[in-house]
């Protein structure tokens, strides 16, 4: 600890946000725009089909490993896991097939998901770079060691 250290800003713990209502409202949005697209149906009203799977992805958002520090549903590694092959390829379907369509009808929503979903890569490759780190270093430390037995010898 430095003499200065009580000049310097106290810093706060780091906040948990619980982004699951929000999530849960864009991937409703998301339904809708969907539906209305290719499915024609008006208003607030889903397919039988849109509402079943909508009805199971908000379901097993609730009951999330993770809890509220889950990743968004479209880059989660487990979302197969959670909902089941088929049912993931739909959610997946759905999700990549109305970008375009949610973009002209919430663009700050997209932009935020879009932001959101960058933020969920990047913490993905800073961790895979973690671990290969920890790989090669451990590989480099296993070479040193065999180099040193071969020289005792």
């Amino acid at each position: 600890m430095s003499i200065f250290s009580r000049f310097l800003p106290k810093r706060k713990p780091v906040e948990i946000k619980n982004n699951i209502p929000k999530e849960k409202a864009n991937i409703k949005k998301t339904f809708g725009v969907y539906c209305h697209s290719h499915h024609d149906t008006k208003g607030d009203k889903l397919c039988p089909k849109c509402t079943a799977l909508l009805a199971t992805v908000l379901t097993k958002m609730s009951r999330c490993p993770y809890g509220i520090t889950k990743p968004i549903c479209d880059r989660c590694d487990r979302a197969a896991e959670c909902l089941g092959a088929k049912q993931s390829q739909e959610f997946m379907a759905i999700m990549n097939g109305s970008q375009k369509r949610m973009f002209l009808s919430h663009p700050m929503m997209t932009i935020k998901h879009k932001l959101a979903s960058m933020g969920v890569d990047y913490a993905k490759f800073q961790q895979a770079k973690k671990i290969d780190d920890k790989v090669k270093a451990k590989a480099e430390a296993a070479k040193k060691r065999a180099k040193e037995r071969k020289e005792k010898k």
